[in-house]
């Protein structure tokens, strides 16, 4: 024992076996043998820290061993994962007297650069159940023997491990259940992430783990044996779990190694690489050496059918593990069993069929879901081959049965439809009865946006309609507060008064079906695969009419509210023209709710969702002849014009005129209030509380104070700056210069102006350097630079050469292509012009100050930031009317210059 660091032989011995087993990795593919290989090579390493200091003699010293746990001691040491260590004793006095060189070795370890994590314990302290300590607990059901004292090992793996699982493993399973359900909670419960964490989320390498646990748990408490875990699976599971784990652990050995540390997140461009290289795809198992090249998405497909065949194994070993409910439990569940029927019978809360899957066709196999939609009865293990079996059976003649479109009406609309169909469609049945829906089978899209797989974000559509009306909502948006508004219970409305929902849970279940067919049009795909189904099923023609309108307009509605003032008349009358029908802008509008929010938790923001009721609002008061004004006119006070406004319009001006009284701020007989909302878009009034309007009032009154005012405002996961001033050239150009200049990346904007040329400009934006949350004594120094650029005592030329280091925006995972569109029928005064591009340091100002240049006045701008790509709509004008042709491609030629 001279020395606590290790030999240079020895680490010259650890780097090179390492970089050997590297080496044949990247010649194999095979990760689990790079994982047995690192093992192995650790337990050389160990095996000698172990005689230079602590024991000559490997054997001894008695009563004290040394053993790896977790993964090191299953063997699958990946490259750069932990290495756990357990200092087993007799007693505490032996444990005490070998603490220094326990500690030697764990810091010649250390200096080998490995994570290494080591406890001491005795045989007493691991029979005893650590409740707050479950990983070392479930650590010991790994435990594998390295040196010392071999008898006190075959103690505790023959005597005192069994013997816990025979007094306390019920509350380990528990437990294990406990940690398993929020560690699913934690990644949305479902497996279908587009960048999964393959060894934490659901379907991943640690619910490969617990099967294995939940196994070894189980048959040390009957048997006191020491089994195979996976012997003791089911037969169907156990073959795919086996080439799952294969295709996992090859992935995560490429992951480590690639970024050389136990990072476990799939990132779109380590798909790339992957996929590229072929890991996991005949390698390991096969043994081939040159793996093929795949496409990312159909590499993340694959991924994702290994990922749910552990899936299933988990849930259905967790299932059977769970510890038994209550007696109220029990009787509620007892009471279920009056559901049975002549087919199906219901038995501890479960579906069990009664006749044998030979006799079985496609209708009882319907019904069996259709129990499962309307009573949320989960399927029996003797339910799931039944349903495989019987498949198999009618595979030819499924697509065509008579009784699809009835059976498959009623499961639709019932209230647990989403569960149903996700257990038709991992069971196999949605594919049998449409082919067409394989091609979306675990499709990843790669985009930014996105978060889940094509299949599961059809589901999740509509399961946000079957949602509606629940307690759960988020939360409403200023002005919706200010109202005491919350928009789910008005969707819940308009589903409430849906003719035909089935129509519209049809046609989200096939929405983007297109996705996975040839062609850069999904919607046209997803036509095309309708126009094969309607024969099949025999659904009527006018209904086939309104599926075809829903899934090819299921992106016109956000389209329109995102990229269009909806306050503008002619946006409202072309987009009702194109809906055309109350019921089918119903169905639009709940389509486009579910869409929205089934593309990540944060897609539907309170703002969008407020949007798109405005939207629907609108539309359906055209469509009933009911249109408001363009401009607000009269609405200050209680004048003849004001009668034809909306209460809401006049709740919103009499609450504001009451708060600026409450101040003390005089209006008068309400002539300058009425001046001042007199020629703003309806856009201001709907989307402003009654607050805002005070506080904007008040800025106006004070511009004789000063010709520029503005706040900034700190909110949740952003910067909210307001300027209020006198309408002047290059405005908006030189408010967003201000901003880059400072660094500030521009997430949202809108501008308005009044009959008076006040103009009104609001730009939410992050601080990326966080130099205003660092610093607050920056924000009048940042509030002073709007003012003297607005004012013009200072370059924004000038400004932003200055700048020392340009701000910094993530790297894109997409590339976003330009787009520049131009658009004069959806305005009666302006030109609208659609900017979508990759989101860049200083955009807006490059944009806003092109215009300005080409003399185009921005009469409003509505700046949206989707990730990294950017959607700018601007209605310009120059010299008062609208930009003819040659203006237009000028315009465009110049911002194609610029960006």
């Amino acid at each position: 024992m001279s020395s606590s660091a290790p030999s240079s032989t020895l680490a010259e011995l650890y780097a090179g076996e390492s970089a050997r087993v590297r080496h044949t990795f990247e010649n194999t593919g095979d990760g689990l043998a790079a994982a047995r290989e690192r093992s192995r090579l650790m337990d050389k390493v160990v095996a000698q820290l172990y005689r230079d200091l602590l024991s000559p003699d490997p054997a001894g010293p008695g009563n004290f061993c040394l053993l790896a746990v977790g993964g090191y001691g299953r063997q699958e040491l990946f490259p750069y994962s932990d290495v756990d260590l357990l200092f087993l004793s007799e007693s505490a006095r032996i444990s005490e007297s070998f603490r220094q060189p326990v500690a030697a070795i764990a810091r010649a370890l250390w200096d080998l650069r490995l994570r290494v994590g080591h406890s001491a314990r005795t045989l007493a302290e691991c029979g005893r159940l650590h409740r707050d300590n479950l990983e070392f607990s479930i650590s010991l059901l790994d435990c594998r023997f390295l040196a010392g004292d071999q008898e006190l090992f075959g103690r505790l793996c023959n005597e005192v491990l069994p013997e816990l699982m025979a007094r306390h493993g019920h509350d380990l399973v528990g437990d294990l259940l406990e940690v398993t359900r929020k560690r699913h909670e934690k990644h949305g419960s479902t497996i279908f992430h587009l960048e999964p964490n393959l060894k934490e989320a659901p379907g991943g390498l640690r619910d490969y783990h617990v099967s294995r646990w939940l196994a070894l748990i189980r048959d040390l408490d009957r048997s006191g044996r020491w089994v195979s875990p996976e012997s003791q699976w089911p037969l169907p599971l156990r073959a795919p779990a086996v080439r799952a784990f294969e295709f996992l652990a090859a992935a995560r050995s490429f992951l480590h190694y690639r970024q050389e540390r136990d990072a476990n997140v799939l990132t779109y461009e380590l798909q790339d690489e992957a996929a590229s290289l072929g890991v996991g795809h005949g390698s390991a198992s096969e043994g081939k050496a040159d793996a093929p090249a795949l496409a990312p998405a159909d590499w993340m497909r694959a991924y994702f059918r290994h990922a749910r065949s552990i899936d299933r194994l988990t849930a259905q070993l967790l299932d059977g593990a769970a510890p038994s409910r209550s007696s109220l439990y029990g009787l509620f569940q007892d009471w279920r069993s009056r559901l049975s029927s002549a087919d199906f019978s219901v038995a501890r809360g479960r579906i069990i069929p009664r006749r044998p899957a030979a006799l079985a066709d496609v209708g009882p196999v319907l019904s069996l879901f259709e129990m499962v939609a309307r009573h949320k009865i989960e399927l029996s293990h003797e339910a799931e081959r039944w349903v495989e079996e019987a498949l198999r059976a009618v595979a030819d003649r499924a697509p065509a049965y008579p009784g699809t479109w009835e059976r498959l009406r009623r499961i639709l609309v019932l209230p647990h439809a989403p569960e149903a169909l996700r257990s038709m469609h991992r069971l196999g049945l949605l594919v049998a009865l449409f082919p067409e829906f394989r091609a979306i089978d675990a499709l990843v899209v790669r985009d930014f946006y996105h978060r889940y797989t094509v299949d599961e974000h059809s589901f999740m559509t509509i399961q946000n309609l079957h949602d509606l009306g629940g307690s759960s909502s988020f939360p409403p948006s200023a002005a919706g507060a200010a109202a005491g508004e919350s928009w789910e219970p008005k969707f819940a409305e308009v589903l409430a008064e849906l003719e035909q929902p089935e129509l519209l849970f049809f046609s989200l279940l096939f929405h983007d079906v297109g996705k996975g067919m040839p062609g850069g049009d999904h919607v046209r795909g997803s036509l095309e695969a309708m126009e094969n189904i309607f024969p099949r099923l025999g659904i009527e023609t006018q209904d086939r009419e309104t599926v075809c309108f829903l899934i090819q307009n299921h992106l016109e509605m956000s389209a329109t509210f995102q990229r269009r003032d909806i306050f503008d008349p002619d946006v409202v009358r072309a987009f009702a023209e194109k809906i055309g029908t109350p019921e089918r802008l119903k169905m639009l509008c709940l389509l486009t709710y579910a869409d929205i929010k089934a593309v990540n938790p944060d897609a539907l923001t309170p703002w969008k969702a407020e949007m798109l009721w405005r939207l629907y609002a609108a539309t359906s008061n055209y469509l009933t002849r009911s249109l408001d004004q363009e401009r607000v006119h009269g609405v200050g006070e209680a004048a003849a014009g004001a009668a034809s406004y909306p209460a809401s319009y006049l709740a919103k001006a009499s609450r504001a005129r009451s708060l600026l009284a409450t101040s003390g701020l005089a209006v008068g007989a309400g002539e300058d209030f009425t001046a001042f909302l007199e020629g703003f878009p309806k856009r201001y009034l709907e989307t402003r509380a009654p607050e805002e309007i005070a506080a904007h009032y008040r800025m106006a009154r004070q511009l004789g104070d000063g010709p520029v005012q503005l706040t900034v405002q700190h909110l949740k996961h952003f910067y909210e700056l307001t300027v209020l001033t006198a309408d002047r050239p290059f405005l908006f150009a030189s408010l967003t210069g201000a901003l880059a200049a400072w660094g500030m990346n521009i997430l949202k904007a809108d501008a308005f102006s009044n009959s008076a040329g006040i103009v009104l400009d609001t730009f939410r934006f992050v601080d990326l350097f966080q130099t205003l949350a660092l610093n607050p004594s920056e924000i009048g120094r940042f509030e002073q630079t709007v003012v003297d650029v607005v004012s013009g005592k200072v370059s924004v030329t000038a400004l932003l050469s200055g700048r020392a280091s340009p701000q910094k925006l993530p790297r894109a995972k997409v590339a976003v292509p330009t787009q520049i569109r131009f658009d004069d029928a959806s305005s009666s005064t302006s030109t609208l012009l659609e900017l979508i591009t990759q989101d860049r340091a200083g955009l807006l100002y490059r944009v806003s100050s092109t215009l300005a240049e080409l003399g185009c006045n921005i009469e409003v701008a509505l700046i949206d930031t989707e990730g990294q790509r950017v959607i700018d709509v601007f209605y310009l004008t120059s010299a008062g009317a609208k930009l003819d042709s040659r203006r237009q491609e000028g315009t465009r030629q110049a911002l194609l210059r610029n960006l």
